[in-house]
């Protein structure tokens, strides 16, 4: 898979970590990614809780961008995401107020992304879990497992 080939989605720059810890970590033919918000090159389109500050569609536009940030940094530890057999996992966090209970719509929006690189292999299993806040004031906050193609 050439990674640049998703004109919808295409891959921003890798992120740099934001404190003291790696963007992805593999172990035992699994890539692990840490947390990944929707900033690009350090800055949040949207900040602020989705049903509160942001619409629904904000929030998943911040989570296609928080999940494009976790594929950048997958394809520049891997070598490319053509690496990747499949996303094993998502786990997804929304900050939203205490109220909002469509946590899972808002994912929707990093589904559809995996979804447009890796086909049936890009539908993991997934959580969607409601916060009050995130780091820098993201809307969203994204993780993945994935695994090695084996060559």
């Amino acid at each position: 898979m050439d990674d640049s080939k998703n004109q919808r989605w295409p891959l921003p720059p890798t992120p740099v970590p934001a404190g003291n810890y790696v963007p992805v970590r593999e172990a035992g033919g699994m890539l692990l990614t840490s947390g990944h918000t929707s900033a690009v090159q350090g800055v949040l389109a949207h900040r602020g809780q989705v049903g509160e500050d942001l619409t629904v569609e904000e929030g998943r536009s911040a989570a296609a961008t928080a999940v494009l940030n976790c594929l950048a940094s997958l394809s520049a530890h891997a070598g490319g995401l053509d690496r990747i057999g499949e996303i094993v996992s998502m786990t997804g966090y929304v900050c939203a107020g205490s109220d909002f209970t469509d946590h899972p719509l808002v994912m929707d929006g990093a589904s559809e992304v995996l979804a447009s690189y890796f086909g049936e292999q890009g539908r993991p299993v997934r959580a969607a879990v409601g916060v009050s806040s995130l780091p820098g004031g993201a809307p969203v906050e994204i993780s993945l497992v994935a695994n090695v193609r084996s060559e």
